[in-house]
């Protein structure tokens, strides 16, 4: 598996089942071990998301969310640039796990914790790729509490067979998993306060994309 070096640019990209782009986004290594990609954005990284996606963000409307994962159904969907918005962020991704760990935060220090389920990391010539599995959990800066997030949409998605089977019983059994990190106070949870108190380093430039990708360009095979 490549390495990729501290400050580095690296691309997250969503890749579907047919093998198209769903979305990408541009982020900075923090550091890169056998354990975990450590990654982040400052407000104002590039992002190409599916312009349905754009919409709802920008109309505050989470019915028209709905139509972008009816439009992933049906494989047509067009992709919109964007930049990253109002948060800085660091994420934490094992390299076989369904879920990445994701530290969001404001002004005001650690606004929460954001475990995302997502397929495990294929490892790209330019960052990684992976699928956001719509369900989330979202975990209180102090980690005493948690709550699902999402699960209508998890619900639509299952309905819509863009979530397998195989990959429903993936993320059932990576939920226990993120629970039982957060329990034993493992994983990043282990180290929370550094976590807490890490900040964009100011002498970062915001990543940008590489390149422009064609609405739902497929994208071919790599390696992990």
């Amino acid at each position: 598996m490549r390495s990729f070096e501290t400050g580095q640019t690296v691309v997250r990209r969503d890749v579907h089942l047919s093998g198209r782009v769903w979305s990408e986004h541009a982020l900075r290594v923090v550091a890169d071990t056998s354990e975990a990609l450590v990654a982040a954005c400052p407000p104002g990284a590039e992002t190409r998301w599916p312009a349905l996606y754009v919409k709802a963000r920008a109309d505050g409307d989470r019915a028209v969310r709905t139509e972008a994962f009816d439009a992933m159904a049906s494989g047509f969907w067009e992709l919109a640039g964007a930049v990253w918005q109002g948060t800085e962020l660091l994420l934490w991704k094992p390299p076989a796990a369904w879920f990445s760990v994701n530290a969001f935060y404001t002004v005001g220090g650690l606004r929460n914790w954001y475990v995302n389920f997502e397929r495990p990391t294929v490892r790209t010539g330019d960052g990684f790729d992976t699928f956001d599995l719509a369900v989330d959990l979202v975990v209180d800066p102090d980690l005493t509490s948690w709550q699902w997030k999402d699960e209508d949409e998890y619900a639509h998605v299952r309905r819509l067979g863009i979530v397998t089977d195989t990959e429903h019983q993936a993320v059932d059994a990576a939920r226990d998993q993120a629970l039982a990190m957060l329990e034993q106070r493992s994983g990043p949870f282990a180290d929370a306060a550094s976590w807490s108190a890490w900040r964009w380093n100011p002498a970062w430039p915001a990543p940008s994309l590489p390149r422009p990708t064609a609405a739902g360009q497929r994208v071919a095979p790599t390696g992990g």
